[in-house]
């Protein structure tokens, strides 16, 4: 196993948490490769009277860089 680097993003979805989780990958790895896992630090919902509006979460995704 080479060296892993692990790098923190806020990612939103209008749908569910996992929604934006997963928007937090696929955003991710247009400029990282090789990534290993995501652990999901926060998270956190906006609301609007009794509705919730938007879902946000703050991960940590790892990614391999060396050998």
């Amino acid at each position: 196993m080479g060296i892993v680097k692990v790098i923190e993003v806020i990612a939103t979805s209008n749908q569910s948490f996992d929604d934006a989780v997963r928007n937090a990958v696929k955003e991710a790895s247009k400029t990282v490769k090789n990534i290993k896992s995501v652990y999901v630090k926060e998270m956190k919902a906006s609301v609007d009277g009794d509705a919730i509006t938007s879902y946000a979460v703050n991960a940590k995704i790892s990614f391999e860089i060396g050998s």
